[in-house]
């Protein structure tokens, strides 16, 4: 007898919070057969000692709705571990979805999420109108990793209220029971749950908030009791500290209606959570909130980010400085823009063209990556500022510099929120705090924190020891899994045991780094954004195949749809 595959001899993280165990793992078809001493060959052996086996990681918080539609190995999400994602976060969604409503639809995302619409309008079928129809073309679709998904209130609002979706004035009864409707509809042909936005944040092109913003308690709370019938999840990117007093009565309110849907509809709610320097002591206030809410019945959980969320700067797509002659390199290529900053007359009109007093944020809080150190620790010696003191020259110097001396691949990176390690450390040792917000897919040209599970481990668990490893594959695995009922969508996703799907990471920790995050066209109609790759992940499998190995994509796709029910 022989077995798929056999990986040999690693230490087994299973996922719930149980120490490493050395043992073997067999695979056949799609499942995990044993775990333990295996005895029989496996027709394809993986040598796993000294590295660690564990669950593939759960993504709770991605937009990669469009990007499926052209990239079925779901990058760079793919490069760091990463099995299964939940798409429709933050209420944007592209169902359901009128045919005459898809390029607004489109628009909306790329206002709100930074993908951009002729890529989302080209890339995807749009064969669909209800979110049952949109879940089987995603079905149809090839897929390296395992994709369930929210249906979102402003696709919902809209189909059901057009242009009144972004009014001010509530939502009447009849507009409710329709919308209630749609999303019985979607939940009941397996959408996950519902998401919706109410930060004044995310806006439509002419500038409104999008639809949902406006939403009363009595809206979302009728939701709330469609979700109750079939056991769905809620999601927000929730209104906190805006437009609220320094004693934050908005924000209270806010957690607790969401408590109250929570209770009444025995559902679980997650919403977004960082630290902001504008509001010190909000994110702990917030947290408060939910542990009052909880005591009392609710199950909300707020998701954080293992590091800062951060813009990032660069030759390759759009540097730190935006003087006339910075904004004239927009057009050129990346060979034009180097040859610019070697000229000797150019470098000196774009130095002296910016006063550094009036640049947007602090250089000496504006770190610097470079090939072989991509560090998100925001040591103060990282500093564009720093750099430039080192050299004896001012920051653009220094930036034009950097820039040169590594064929434009140097990015500078700004946090402007989860801004300090000490809040990050705060928020991870909350119970109640999951992982997530990693926004795989979304603002393409600007942020790239798809790299969230790699640093968790590389840093927080090697470095500072901050807690062992079985904790945080826990927290990306069976805590984010069950959070959205993954672990009974078929069995066991986000744990390794005999009988559960095999998605699985054979981990090399002690070589695990983060990559350089890297500009790239290859978005459809050549439009661009930032991928990141990384060390440490010998390989990846999904539902039993190989699906990443030495960091690559295999071209398997066994990836499938989790739907509830």
């Amino acid at each position: 007898m022989s077995h798929d595959i056999v990986i040999r001899g690693g230490l087994v993280v299973d996922g719930t919070g149980s120490p490493p165990v050395a043992a073997d793992i067999s695979i056949d078809g799609d499942r995990v057969t044993a775990i333990g001493r295996i005895d029989e060959p496996g027709h394809r052996e993986i040598d796993a000692r000294g590295k660690y086996v564990t669950p593939g990681f759960v993504d709770i918080h991605t937009h990669l709705d469009a990007q499926l539609g052209w990239d079925p190995a779901a990058t760079s999400s793919c490069y760091h571990g990463i099995t299964s994602i939940v798409l429709g976060n933050c209420g944007v969604t592209f169902a359901p979805c009128k045919p005459e409503d898809r390029g607004y639809l489109a628009e909306l995302m790329e206002s709100v999420e930074d993908i951009p619409r002729e890529s989302i309008m080209t890339g995807l079928p749009w064969n669909w109108e209800t979110y049952g129809e949109y879940l089987d073309a995603l079905d149809a679709m090839p897929k390296g990793v395992n994709v369930g998904g929210m249906v979102g209130h402003c696709a919902v609002r809209y189909h059901a209220m057009g242009e009144r979706s972004l009014d001010e004035a509530p939502a009447g009864a009849d507009d409710i029971a329709r919308m209630g409707g749609l999303v019985d509809e979607a939940v009941s042909n397996g959408a996950l749950g519902f998401s919706t936005s109410r930060t004044f944040l995310h806006r439509v092109p002419d500038g409104r908030p999008v639809p949902g913003t406006y939403a009363q308690p009595e809206e979302l709370l009728a939701f709330g009791r469609v979700l109750g019938r079939h056991g769905a999840i809620f999601e927000a990117a929730a209104r906190l500290g805006e437009r609220d007093a320094p004693h934050l009565p908005n924000t209270r309110r806010e957690v607790a209606w969401l408590g109250e849907l929570s209770r009444e509809n025995g559902v679980n709610v997650t919403f977004g959570l960082a630290h902001s320097e504008r509001r010190e002591t909000l994110y702990q206030s917030v947290i408060d909130f939910v542990n009052e809410e909880n005591a009392a019945g609710a199950r909300i959980r707020p998701q954080t980010t293992s590091r800062g969320i951060g813009a990032l700067f660069g030759i390759q797509n759009r540097p730190p400085f935006s003087s006339p002659s910075w904004q004239a390199l927009a057009p050129l290529d990346l060979g034009e823009r180097l040859a610019r900053l070697a000229d000797a007359k150019e470098r000196r009109r774009l130095i002296e063209e910016v006063d550094p007093a009036e640049v947007a944020f602090d250089l000496d809080r504006l770190y610097v990556l470079l090939p072989g150190h991509v560090r998100y620790d925001m040591n103060p010696a990282d500093s564009l500022g720093a750099h430039a003191r080192r050299r004896g020259v001012s920051p653009v110097d220094a930036f034009i510099d950097l820039s040169l001396e590594t064929d434009g691949r140097a990015v500078c990176y700004h946090a402007f929120l989860n801004p300090r390690m000490d809040t990050v450390e705060a928020m991870l040792r909350q119970p109640v705090v999951a992982m997530g917000l990693a926004d795989s897919g979304a603002h393409v040209g600007q942020i790239m924190d798809a790299s969230q599970p790699t640093w968790l481990l590389s840093y927080w668990v090697r470095e500072r020891g901050l807690f062992p490893i079985e904790e945080a594959v826990r927290r990306w695995t069976s805590d984010t899994a069950d959070l959205f009922g993954l672990s009974g969508v078929e069995e066991g996703r986000g744990r390794l045991h005999a009988g559960t799907l095999a998605d699985v990471n054979v981990i090399d920790l002690d070589a695990m780094e983060v990559g350089l995050p890297e500009y790239v066209h290859d978005f459809p109609g050549g439009a661009g954004r930032y991928v990141q790759t990384a060390k440490g992940y010998d390989c990846t499998l999904v539902n039993g195949d190989v699906f990443m190995e030495d960091g690559k994509p295999t071209g398997n796709l066994a990836g499938r749809m989790l739907r509830r029910g």
